[in-house]
């Protein structure tokens, strides 16, 4: 089985007061689609975005995405 990128940011988001992807969006500096794409695993995301996300949600990066 080939290894992908999947990430916990639905949760995360909902975990948050259930901030929308927009917000996340507004606050990473990307569109609510890349959001979008990104949970649903169709776009794996810059390593800087990826960073950004989970220095938005103040997690270590693992916590936010791994490599299955």
């Amino acid at each position: 089985m080939a290894k992908r990128i999947v990430n916990n940011i639905r949760r995360l988001r909902f975990d948050h007061d259930e901030l929308t992807q927009k917000m996340l969006a507004d606050a990473v500096g990307v569109s609510r689609q890349t959001i979008v794409a990104i949970e649903k695993d169709k776009y794996s995301p810059s390593l800087e975005v990826a960073f950004k996300i989970a220095d938005f949600f103040n997690v270590p990066i693992d916590s936010v995405f791994q490599y299955k």
